[in-house]
């Protein structure tokens, strides 16, 4: 049986080069069984063409560096399957982030400005013990442990339509490490604390609900039912109900998290 010839048309553009000006490049392969668009990519650069630019580091869903735009929808590269593309693929890289050159853009200079933004780190009082492990209720820590699988890969940010049209927006990956700490039990902030991080339009209220960045989430994370919770529990907080945390339960019986 004849091998499928697969086009894949590139974006090809080097910013710190002031003569390279944006373009599509096509190359042509032939499909290999159980080939991903990682093993393609790394085809064309091994065996067409060295310079071409695309991140890589685990090729198992991990570390969220090779996510690009594969036919306009954002998708992580490795877990691609050639088989499941059509005949000719057009790959751009990810919108919003700054771009390095060709399919790479610097995700990690945005996600650490953003880990600083909303503050992501338990704060508590308590004294630090390194013998203990401070307990929790299965419950609890399953909750922690599912907004904890973000790979920050940036497929939800790329989706996101307001991260397209205001820059300062925190995004979807920026309001799940939200409803991380206000998950986690050992975090001591109160509901108005983090209230003052995510009360404006760059924060929960920017969110217009197209929820593109649920369907684009490589680990299906489930981003519709956390911004949906955190909409509803900071605008109870805005409005003066449950401030002081007592009064959030059945908002989190509605979205399925424990109550804080």
């Amino acid at each position: 049986m004849a091998k499928r010839v697969v086009t894949f048309e590139i974006f090809r553009h080097n910013p710190l080069d002031p003569d390279s000006r944006p373009r599509l490049q096509p190359f042509i392969l032939e499909e290999t069984p159980r080939m991903t668009l990682f093993t393609a990519l790394t085809k064309i650069r091994e065996d067409l063409d060295p310079s071409l630019k695309f991140d890589f580091v685990c090729r198992a869903a991990v570390c969220g560096s090779c996510a690009m735009l594969v036919n306009g929808k954002p998708r992580l590269a490795c877990r691609t399957r050639v088989e499941e593309l059509p005949d000719r693929t057009t790959l751009f890289p990810l919108p919003f982030f700054k771009l390095v050159g060709d399919l790479s853009v610097d995700t990690g200079t945005w996600f650490r400005a953003m880990g600083a933004r909303v503050r992501s780190w338990v704060h508590t009082m308590e004294q630090f013990n390194p013998t203990l492990e401070e307990r929790m209720s299965n419950e609890e820590a399953t909750a922690v442990y599912d907004l904890d699988r973000c790979i920050e890969c940036g497929c939800c940010v790329a989706a996101c339509a307001t991260a397209q049209m205001r820059p300062d927006f925190m995004g979807p990956a920026g309001l799940l490490r939200v409803a991380r700490f206000v998950a986690d039990p050992r975090d001591q902030r109160t509901s108005i604390d983090a209230f003052d991080v995510v009360k404006t339009d760059e924060g929960i209220f920017g969110c217009v609900g197209f929820l593109a960045c649920h369907d684009s989430c490589p680990k299906n994370l489930s981003l519709a039912t956390q911004l949906a919770y955190l909409r509803r529990k900071f605008m109870l907080t805005g409005i003066g109900i449950g401030k002081d945390g007592k009064n959030h339960h059945n908002v989190s019986q509605t979205v399925g998290l424990p109550a804080r």
